[in-house]
């Protein structure tokens, strides 16, 4: 680790810090889902033609080091000696691990992980919701206790079986199996099984036949940087028809790997697509960047998405 986060670091023992914050982590405070799983990076991205994302490969303990530093560094500037917190002491020289990195744009100074955030859309007749995800502190790593929309997931392969061309080098694959994960509770693949069969294997099929069939409807809202942490998301909104939603999610927990799905608001007031209900959650609920990210912006462009 760099020397200018020597002060951020637990001590491991007397006068001797921990070399690496995911190290920390595993031994102090270890979320339930924690693993050092191969990542998609972000190097590079170009919306023109339709979009184009150049990816390399990176570890995700590689973000817990960089993200868990840049967050407890904001932090323990802004705290004062009594122990509240004071943004105006935050400054430039009170974050010389956050200057190191200079430029957060620049995506071959450092690893920037990515992840993909979609808001889910159930489309009816009687009407337009979504449900949201309330964080377990317990249970993850990033944004514990926040709001998100779901699914969320980083972007990496389901097995670490080398395959020629993997099949899961694809944003859409990663966000059925996150659909998997989430909504229905199924295990994670976490990469110690064989590649997915994704034509045969169930829910698979049946979610990529109806994307097809135009039941499903994804777009991609742009791609967005926590500003705290430096994770990256690509941003996204998917429209279910109600009655292929109901279908694939008649199961749907209520709890899953990592926090409490809920469809309404404090005053049992449902998720409705709607600009009041979006401003409200905006400003009164404590939810994660991504998840605010994709709620304002598929509002913005509601009359396209919603054709």
């Amino acid at each position: 680790q760099h020397q200018e986060t020597r002060d951020l670091r637990p001590l491991v023992a007397p006068g001797q810090p921990y070399r690496r914050y995911s190290r920390a982590m595993r031994d102090l405070d270890r979320p339930r889902l924690f693993e050092n799983r191969i990542c998609y990076r972000l190097l590079d991205a170009d919306w023109s033609g339709g979009g184009r994302l150049t990816l390399g490969n990176m570890c995700y303990f590689d973000m817990i080091d960089l993200g868990e530093t840049l967050a407890h560094e904001l932090a323990q500037a802004a705290t004062t000696p009594d122990g509240n917190l004071d943004p105006k002491r935050i400054t430039w020289d009170a974050l010389p691990f956050r200057r190191m990195v200079r430029d957060p744009f620049d995506l071959a100074a450092y690893p920037l992980m990515l992840s993909i955030s979609t808001l889910t859309v159930r489309r009816s007749r009687a009407g337009t919701t979504f449900q949201l995800l309330r964080r377990s502190p317990a249970k993850v790593a990033i944004a514990g206790g926040m709001l998100s929309v779901m699914p969320t997931g980083v972007f990496q392969p389901a097995s670490v079986i080398p395959a020629p061309q993997s099949p899961d080098f694809n944003l859409w694959r990663n966000m059925m199996r996150e659909y998997s994960e989430e909504f229905l509770g199924n295990p994670e693949h976490d990469g110690d099984g064989p590649p997915i069969d994704y034509a045969t294997t169930e829910p698979f099929r049946t979610m990529d036949a109806a994307r097809q069939a135009g039941r499903i409807r994804v777009y991609c809202l742009g791609i967005g940087l926590d500003a705290l942490n430096y994770v990256g998301d690509v941003l996204t909104v998917a429209i279910f028809d109600d009655d292929i939603f109901d279908h694939l999610f008649e199961k749907m927990v209520q709890d899953n790997d990592e926090g409490a799905i809920i469809t309404t608001d404090h005053q049992r007031r449902a998720f409705t697509f709607d600009k009041a209900t979006i401003n409200r959650l905006l400003t009164t609920e404590a939810i994660a960047p991504s998840g605010a990210a994709c709620l304002h912006l598929a509002w913005r462009h509601n009359a396209t998405i919603l054709v």
